[in-house]
């Protein structure tokens, strides 16, 4: 078992910050899904795939990890980044 913990990103369609401070364990495909005959649809019977669990800080989720005998992969969150522009910038 392989599992990611990354910080939650705000969406490009958020103005807020809700949520951004949590951290996620999120555990990694086992196997690869395969299309239904009947339906068509894309599924497997790897049932960790659906399990995300979030915790407070990073320190908690590796520790969750740790406890659990999990591998895992800290996914290091991206500096934010501002554009500072002015208003008649957009006129030019």
């Amino acid at each position: 078992m392989n599992a990611r913990i990354y910080q939650i990103q705000k969406n490009a369609l958020q103005s807020g910050k809700a949520l951004t401070h949590k951290w996620v364990l999120e555990y990694a495909p086992a196997e690869a899904k395969q299309a239904d005959p009947l339906t068509g649809w894309a599924g497997s019977g790897d049932t960790q795939q659906q399990l995300k669990l979030s915790f407070p800080s990073q320190e908690a989720a590796i520790a969750y990890a740790q406890k659990q005998g999990v591998a895992y992969t800290v996914i290091a969150t991206p500096p934010k980044t501002l554009k500072l522009q002015a208003y008649a910038d957009n006129f030019r």
